[in-house]
């Protein structure tokens, strides 16, 4: 590598739920981390993996990541059948999953799996305590993007 040339930054983000912000109203994030078998870190590492159809479950005092897909790599022992499927586990502490709960129980929210990445060599999951959009929120949502589109469009033809 030359002088000139800089080092390409490898990004950190492995997967997002573009989904479920455009599903629920988010109202807080949380990040939290996940145990882990070996040929999953692997999997992650290459990016196989994806968030759309997954969902935080709350079960005796244990959080736990549910229908997540986290493809395994060809190279997987022959002896280990890998289940891409599996509940894994996340690392919360005690008052983080009560308020989690609490917020699930009594206001009707929904915890949904938003980003997966790399922090200082560990894996990540960005959970979002988020409210489920009625169609006309949808709708409302999609139309002020276009608008703010159509803005910056405007605004940049005028600046030319």
């Amino acid at each position: 590598m030359n002088k000139n040339q800089k080092p390409v930054k490898k990004t950190s983000l492995i997967a997002q739920n573009k989904r479920a912000r455009h599903d629920y109203h988010i109202q807080e994030t949380i990040e939290a981390g996940m145990q882990l078998e070996g040929w999953e870190v692997k999997s992650l590492r290459e990016g196989r993996s994806q968030l759309t159809e997954g969902y935080v479950n709350i079960k005796h005092g244990e959080a736990w990541l549910v229908g997540t897909h986290i493809s395994p790599l060809n190279t997987v022992s022959t002896h280990y059948t890998p289940n891409p499927k599996r509940a894994r586990k996340l690392l919360l502490n005690k008052f983080e999953i009560s308020s989690l709960l609490g917020s699930v129980d009594r206001k009707g929210y929904t915890l949904v799996p938003l980003k997966l990445y790399w922090k200082r060599g560990n894996v990540k999951l960005e959970i979002g305590l988020g409210k489920g959009k009625q169609l006309h929120d949808k709708r409302h949502t999609l139309k002020e993007k276009d608008w703010s589109r159509q803005k910056d469009r405007m605004m940049k033809n005028i600046n030319l």
